[in-house]
Order: C-alpha cells, then structure tokens, then sequence
C-alpha cells in the first residue's frame, strides 16, 4: 500500500516509517496521523516484521502539530481535544502496545507532540544537531501526546515541569544527559546507526523482546509485588517459546542462535 504522507519499505525484517512533509518540518496533519497509524497496524500484522524503525524526512523530524490545519482559520474553531483523540492517542497506544522493538530516528527538530512520539519509541537516537521542544506553552497549550506520562518519568517531575513550563529547546547531547535518549550520533551517521540498531534487534528473539516491553509497561502502574507477579508469568510465556528453545540449544552447542521471533 502507497501512503500520501508517509514513506513505508520493508528491509531484513525492520519496517521503516519516513514522516513525509519536509516543507513544514514534517508537522502533522490528519492525513499523516492516518497514515502512521495504518502503517503501526500493518506492522503489527506482518510476522516477517520483527522491528520498527520512526525517522523524519529532510531537516527536521516532526515539529509537531500543523497549526494550519488546527485553526482552520479560525482559532477555537476545532476541538483540539478532538484532534488529540484521534490522531496523537491512537499512535502512542499503537507503539506502545506493539510487542517489537520501535527505535527512533531523530533527525531533526523534534516538537510538541514530535518529541513526545519520539519518547513513546523503545530507543530513541538523535543526530547531534537535533533538540527537544515542549513547544506547547509558547501557544497556550498543554503537552499531549503522552508527553506529561513519559517526560516525568525519564527526567524526573522538576525537570519535566521546567521544560513544559519554559517550553526550552533541549539539544540532543543534553537529551542524552538527561536521560531522555539512547544516543548521539553525526547527523551523517544518524540512518546507519539506527537502522543497524533496528537489524540487531530484528535478529534477537524478539517474541521475548515483546514481552519484555509488556513488562516496562505494566511497571508504570504496578508495586513492587505486583509487578514481581508479572515477571513470573511472562516469564512463564518466555519459557514456552521457540526462540528460548534455540537459544538454550545454540548454548549447549557453542554456537551462534538463529532466532525466528517465536
């Protein structure tokens, strides 16, 4: 299937999705949330898909929400409640829900709901000329996009408030300072390195991977024994699989595991 907004290809079991509106910085509009979020259960649907890899095409990765589209002319003529519900709630569920890695690719300026995509992604990887913006309160708007659920928790309540508050642009070296990403690279890097990273984790049992992702997500929510009883059962699952079955035998063995994500 032909996307209008985004770039979707298949490479060595890692789907790669291109934000595709580099003349507005790659903001989105309806059509671009549709697209990615067909695109996330077309991945969810494909077993040859065992990776995800959320880039941005040209000079930035997402600037967030296309304003044009948003006031229609008009400002408070649409319910942005609204556009959150069906455009930027859908993807973070669909990410977060999916039990295969997503890594992200940051090319760029990443805004508003931009970074907080990024910030939903398992492994986030920036180029150096990248930045953060909770862009939000420049326009008199609160964080959306997950972005008041996941920020605090990577950075910590006070430093989250400042961000969103301030509405500071945060440069991908600090980011990474802060927790808020995995990694760094040279822009000229940035593709190489995340789609390597994407490979290696297509490779790895990724049936375990998925499950491993259900477990962070459940730790949001959960205490201590709780979430020890979460352990036990997925780990049960784990223990019922092909690819543990290989990965004991290619031990036994000495030799390398192929793994099939089952």
């Amino acid at each position: 299937m032909d996307y209008r907004f985004i770039r979707y290809s298949v490479d060595r079991g890692v789907a790669t999705l291109t934000l595709c509106r580099p003349e507005v910085l790659n903001s989105f509009n309806r059509g671009m949330a549709q697209d990615v979020q067909h695109a996330l259960a077309r991945v969810a649907q494909d077993e040859t898909v065992r990776a995800v890899l959320i880039t941005g095409d040209g000079r930035g990765f997402c600037a967030g929400q296309d304003l044009a589209e948003a006031t229609a002319g008009d400002v408070g003529s649409i319910d942005l409640g609204d556009i959150v519900k069906s455009n930027y709630a859908p993807m973070v569920t669909a990410i977060r829900q999916l039990e295969k890695p997503v890594v992200c690719a940051v090319n760029g300026v990443a805004a508003g709901a931009g970074a907080n995509l990024a910030f939903a992604c398992d492994i986030v990887i920036a180029s150096e000329d990248a930045s953060f913006i909770q862009s939000f309160s420049r326009i008199g708007l609160v964080p959306d996009t997950g972005g008041t659920f996941f920020l605090p928790r990577l950075v910590g309540m006070a430093r989250a408030t400042a961000m969103m508050f301030l509405a500071d642009k945060v440069p991908a070296r600090k980011a990474q300072e802060y927790g808020m990403i995995h990694d760094v690279v040279p822009a000229a890097e940035l593709l190489e390195k995340a789609a390597a990273v994407a490979r290696q984790l297509a490779a790895m049992p990724t049936k375990a991977l998925g499950l491993a992702k259900r477990a962070l997500n459940a730790s949001w929510n959960n205490d201590l024994l709780s979430q020890l009883v979460v352990e036990e059962e997925l780990q049960r699952a784990a223990g019922k699989t092909e690819d543990y079955a290989e990965g004991v035998r290619a031990f036994l063995e000495k030799r390398k595991p192929t793994y099939a994500g089952r």
